[in-house]
């Protein structure tokens, strides 16, 4: 044999950030347009408890463990406008997915992870059975 010499390369292997995971998670989330209006609302929401605002190049993903709530008063002061300014036609306008159970209320969106938390918002009677 001639003097070459083969190597082998080693590639260490990451796991996936898109990989697919049927497990409950607890977290409900929104993806938002990444417009003015909602890197705003990502402003907004990346300072609240359990929640984790991820900027990509054409959207921004807001998750939040548990529940998260969307108060318009509080984006509307953000954005510079009046109160009542964004509401959740505004909301909805900037949002393009989501998942949870999303409930709008006269002046906020709620979003929760679990469908039974929200039962009492929707007016869902948990029974139980034996």
């Amino acid at each position: 044999m001639s003097g070459y010499q083969s190597t082998k390369t080693r590639y260490a292997t990451t796991e996936s950030a898109f990989k697919s995971d049927s497990t409950p998670s607890n977290r409900c989330g929104v993806t938002l347009m990444n417009n003015q209006v909602g890197a705003v609302v990502a402003e907004v929401m990346r300072g609240k408890d359990g929640v984790t605002v991820t900027h990509l190049p054409s959207m921004i993903r807001v998750d939040g463990i548990k529940r998260m709530d969307f108060d318009y008063a509080e984006i509307s002061e953000a954005l510079g406008e009046d109160e009542g300014f964004f509401d959740a036609a505004a909301f909805e306008e900037n949002m393009s997915t989501h998942y949870g159970r999303m409930i709008h209320e006269d002046f906020r969106t709620i979003m929760f992870a679990n469908p039974e938390d929200a039962a009492e918002y929707i007016g869902f009677d948990l029974k139980t059975y034996a």
